[in-house]
């Protein structure tokens, strides 16, 4: 698997050929604190970058998620929908949200490294 990329939105994407794995950050699953109800877009729906793809509710507080890539939902992580609180263990590896093949492998290059979106996420943590 290549290295993960971020959006300013929480989200990591990695790349396995033209397949792009999504699911929300370790900073954005400590932000909200325990997950408690996760819905994830259906498979077949085309999603555009930076559109809404699933919602995340937890104890504190409801978030979108926003998907970092355009392409068409071709799996979703079914584990995380029938125990949400899996996504707050493990945020940024088998809690994965969906999976997109995606369309334009260029839209990766405006999102940001790990060290980039961790400052990025200690400077917006207000």
């Amino acid at each position: 698997m290549s290295d993960k990329k971020y959006s300013k939105k929480h989200e990591w994407v990695s790349l396995e050929g033209d397949v792009a794995t999504v699911g929300i950050t370790k900073h954005a699953a400590e932000m909200l604190g325990d997950i408690v109800f996760v819905e994830l877009p259906d498979k077949g729906k085309n999603v555009e970058k930076e559109g809404q793809a699933g919602v995340v509710e937890s104890t504190k507080a409801a978030s979108d998620v926003y998907t970092p890539v355009t392409g068409e939902i071709i799996e979703t992580n079914q584990s995380i929908v029938d125990d949400p609180a899996t996504v707050n263990k493990d945020p940024e590896g088998g809690s994965w949200f969906f999976k997109v093949k995606i369309k334009n492998k260029s839209e990766l290059d405006e999102l940001m490294n790990k060290a980039d979106y961790e400052k990025f996420a200690k400077e917006n943590s207000n």
